[in-house]
């Protein structure tokens, strides 16, 4: 897989694929919620991004990933929430 909007390989970890198994997420929506969803920076390397599939009854779904010379994808999150902007 690769991101064009990163521009940039995408590597799953063992613990993402994981949870892609358990939450329903297959690559298709993965590689749409990287292209599409909305991205957050926790600092200039970790981010996450999340995007609402209303087809889905489980509200936003998150990647937490690193920029790494791949885009790393660390686990992935269903029940999501954004925290409150300070």
């Amino acid at each position: 897989m690769h991101s064009h909007r990163f521009d940039r390989p995408i590597r799953i970890t063992a613990h993402a694929r994981n949870r892609m198994i358990e939450r329903g997420i297959d690559e298709i929506l993965l590689q749409d919620l990287i292209e599409t969803g909305e991205v957050r920076h926790k600092d200039d390397r970790r981010l996450w991004i999340a995007k609402c599939y209303p087809q889905r009854n489980d509200n936003l779904v998150c990647a937490a990933a690193a920029l790494e010379s791949a885009l790393v994808i660390k686990t992935l999150m269903h029940h999501f929430s954004w925290e409150k902007k300070p």
